[in-house]
């Protein structure tokens, strides 16, 4: 073995020695309720897929009808001759869709929110050369904290919903152009950002909020429009983004945002123009999603579930015996984070205690992932349950049940 391999190999045994080393389950079956994994049929409680689109019918269908029209990949960059109609539909249903809250909106479609996010964050701070600073959440999501370092801007990262402490950062500022980025529901605790108060300060600052809504798009709003219909924040200063691999059941991302900047970023956003297009059947078939989701059943699709979070959150509460701080099991570390959001986050503590509680899941017929650090801090391991709209009432029931042998 190499020098470079038996470094690399010493690295990986640490790793695995302090409960943090990371493996992949294979699936043999779609996103849904009961999937397979290693020849077993799991209730599984770890999937972003909140509406249970992604293997609805009529998505698939839409992506057959997709594949029929425009094959299975867009053969070039958006900029060459990657650009399909398919593109052009999805974005101006987006921008229709989020244009009371976002004036003159227009949109922007992308293969991943990562990328999204990296596009955003780097063409910003290249609007204004060596003026811009940025003030990221303290819990924001990777994508956010790599592009904020990725836009060589100096930035800041302000306490966790702790507006008090960003006005004060964003007042001694003077950069010429001032960037507040958030996430909308934070990914690994389910609460959500202080979005009304976020948007006063920014529009009191004149400094631009982005909202990275990963977890919001079609699941928050009476129609599915996210945080800024949940919150009735409409404001000029704000650059949305909304993932599509979530909620929407497919695949991508988008910006949504006024349309001077959506054509900057095109003009400029290299994480865009220096990338295959997405297969334009994604496309397609995300435009039947937009149309689930801001329908009446997406409606009642959003009603169930919380629904079933209330059945959860109800049963967690008369099994462990929450206290007044929501902590669970007396005498022992684990508590259920306060969420209203399909995250629902029981924090373990340890990284072996929530391994052998994620495996005793598994043994028992169930799949929920433990987390650890980097991804949460140190010490607050957790299994990050997530309810989708096609979980029952029977599988909330199901899960309670096992939780309590835990």
């Amino acid at each position: 073995m190499s020098t470079f391999a038996e470094n690399i190999s010493a690295q990986l045994q640490a790793i695995e020695r302090s409960g943090l080393y990371r493996t992949r389950q294979q699936t043999a079956s779609a996103c849904a309720p009961v999937v397979r994994v290693r020849g077993e049929d799991l209730l599984a409680f770890n999937s972003n897929d909140y509406l249970g689109l992604a293997n609805d019918e009529r998505i698939i269908e839409a992506f057959k009808e997709g594949l029929s029209l425009y094959g299975a990949g867009s053969g070039a960059s958006h900029l060459i001759s990657g650009h399909s109609q398919a593109h052009t539909r999805l974005e101006n249903k987006l921008a229709k869709l989020l244009s009371p809250y976002i004036e003159q909106a227009g949109a922007l479609y992308f293969c991943t929110g990562y990328m999204a996010n990296l596009a955003v964050m780097t063409s910003l701070v290249d609007s204004v050369k060596g003026g811009a600073e940025i003030f990221s959440e303290e819990r924001n999501h990777a994508s956010i904290i790599d592009a904020v370092r990725l836009s060589r801007a100096a930035f800041s990262v302000y306490p966790h919903c702790d507006t008090q402490a960003l006005s004060k950062l964003l007042s001694k500022s003077s950069a010429k152009l001032k960037v507040v980025v958030t996430d909308g529901v934070f990914s690994m605790d389910g609460d959500l950002a202080p979005l009304k108060e976020l948007a006063r300060i920014c529009e009191s600052e004149d400094a631009i909020l982005v909202v990275d809504d990963a977890h919001g798009f079609g699941v928050l709003g009476e129609s599915g429009k996210g945080m800024l219909e949940h919150y009735a924040v409409s404001s000029p200063q704000i650059i949305y983004m909304g993932t599509l691999g979530k909620a929407a059941g497919v695949s991508g991302a988008f910006v949504c945002a006024n349309s001077v900047f959506i054509d900057w970023m095109i003009q400029r956003a290299r994480p865009y123009i220096y990338t295959t297009a997405a297969p334009p059947a994604c496309a397609h078939a995300l435009l039947r999603s937009v149309d689930l989701i801001t329908g009446s059943e997406g409606v009642s699709k959003r009603k169930h579930l919380q629904e079933l979070i209330h059945l959860f959150k109800l049963g967690v509460g008369e099994q462990f015996k929450l206290d007044a701080k929501g902590d669970v099991l007396k005498n022992r570390e684990y508590r259920l984070l306060d969420s209203s959001t399909p995250i629902q986050p029981l924090i373990i503590g340890s990284n072996e205690d929530v391994l052998r509680a994620s495996q005793t899941l598994f043994e028992e017929g169930l799949w929920v992932t433990a987390i650890r650090a980097p991804t949460v801090p140190v010490g607050s391991a957790r299994l990050r349950i997530t309810m989708s709209a096609t979980h029952t009432a029977q599988h909330v029931e199901r899960l309670l049940s096992v939780l309590k042998k835990i």
